[in-house]
C-alpha cells in the first residue's frame, strides 16, 4: 500500500460510522482504531508498548551502519514522530540518556492522537535513528539502545 493509498484509507476511516478497522495484505497488517465518543481526539494520548528485538544480521550496509550494537526501539504504528513534547523543547531521550523501563523516548501522531512510546527497558540510549517531525513506518527502527 502506497503513503497516498494509506491516508486516503484514513481519511474515510475519521470520516466513515465504523469505530475498528483491520486491513491485511501481502503481509502487512494495519489496525485502525477511534477513541471512543465523547473524547476529544486530538488531545487524547494512548500509550503504546515498542518492539525492542536485536538487530536482523541480514541487513544492507547502510543498515548495518545504523544499528552497529545494541538493540532497536521500532515504531509500534504509523506516525508522525516527535523527540519532544513540544518544538523547542528538550527531547525525551537524546543520544546519552539513560532511561528507566517506561520512561517516554518520543511520541508518534497519528490521525490526530498522541501515542507515547514508553522504554522497553532500563536502558542507555546510543542514537536517534528518525528525524524529528518525519513520518514513520509500522516497524521502521526509532532508536538504537543498549540494556542496563
Amino acid at each position: 500500500m502506497t503513503q497516498p493509498e494509506l491516508f486516503a484509507l484514513m481519511d474515510k476511516f475519521e470520516a466513515g460510522g465504523l469505530s475498528r478497522l483491520e486491513y491485511e495484505a501481502g503481509g502487512a497488517r494495519l489496525v485502525l482504531e477511534k477513541a471512543a465518543q465523547g473524547r476529544d481526539t486530538a488531545t487524547a494520548t494512548a500509550s503504546v508498548a515498542p518492539v525492542c528485538v536485536p538487530s536482523a544480521p541480514e541487513q544492507t550496509a547502510p543498515e548495518q551502519a545504523r544499528r552497529e550494537d545494541g538493540t532497536c526501539i521500532k515504531a509500534p504504528l504509523v506516525g508522525t514522530f516527535y523527540v519532544a513534547s513540544r518544538p523547542g523543547a528538550a527531547p525525551f531521550a537524546a543520544p546519552g540518556a539513560k532511561l528507566k523501563k517506561g520512561e517516554p523516548v518520543c511520541l508518534l501522531e497519528a490521525m490526530k492522537m498522541i501515542n507515547q512510546v514508553p522504554a522497553p527497558c532500563d536502558c542507555e540510549v546510543l542514537a536517534v535513528l528518525a528525524k524529528d517531525g518525519e513520518l514513520v513506518g509500522f516497524d521502521t527502527p526509532l532508536f538504537r539502545i543498549r540494556e542496563l
